[in-house]
């Protein structure tokens, strides 16, 4: 365990990161007075947050139409390899879990919305005591760009992830191979799988446009 600063422990383990945004938010906003915003963002956020406490994360922070959520960061197996396969395994489940919590449902009773998930899994410094901020600023480190970077990269109404978290998840959950992409801050293409649903069969891969 570290001190990075006066009063504040922290320790450096792996986690798996969550990104979850709306698809064409900022267009549908401009539409709609403020009001009307917050209402839909309050039952977004109400949603999201559900799904991720059920799979045991902690959401670290909104950022506009935007949900960062955490696994494997706290707990008795947190940063062991039992807890880390377990975490990236729910942190799938809570992406595919979101989708499915949003299909169909009209947030503030009247709009319907698409999202898209990335997640990523990798070493980060835990603030351990930031559950008193509401989990805000717990996690540092570049597997929350990676996380962020795959979910804008995502398909519409998918969750896809990179090779730590497919490679710590293989047998949990079914994925789907898709081509390689391009992020940026990274020297070479980044690998992606899609998580598959329980009930869906697998179809071709759509390709993905580089990412810059």
């Amino acid at each position: 365990m570290n001190r990075l600063s006066a009063g504040v422990r922290c320790r450096r383990q792996t986690v798996t990161v969550l990104f979850v945004d709306i698809v064409g938010f900022t267009s549908m906003v401009d539409e709609l007075d403020c009001a009307d915003v917050r209402d839909l963002q309050v039952d977004y956020f109400e949603v999201v947050s559900a799904v991720v406490r059920d799979e045991g994360g902690v959401v670290e922070k909104f950022i506009g139409d935007a949900v960062m959520a955490v696994f494997g960061a706290h707990g008795p197996r947190a940063g062991t390899p039992d807890g880390v396969r377990d975490a990236a395994a729910a942190a799938v489940r809570a992406g595919l879990g979101v989708q499915e919590a949003l299909r169909g449902r009209l947030l503030a009773g009247r709009f319907p919305v698409r999202t898209r998930v990335g997640l990523a899994t990798g070493d980060v410094i835990v603030d351990l005591d930031a559950t008193r901020d509401g989990g805000y600023g717990m996690v540092s480190g570049s597997v929350v760009a990676t996380a962020a970077r795959l979910q804008a990269c995502a398909p519409h109404d998918t969750v896809v992830v990179c090779a730590a978290t497919q490679n710590a998840s293989d047998g949990a959950v079914a994925y789907q191979e898709l081509p390689p992409v391009s992020l940026a801050g990274k020297s070479a293409p980044v690998e992606l799988w899609r998580a598959l649903d329980p009930q869906e069969v697998p179809a071709q891969a759509r390709a993905l446009e580089p990412c810059r």
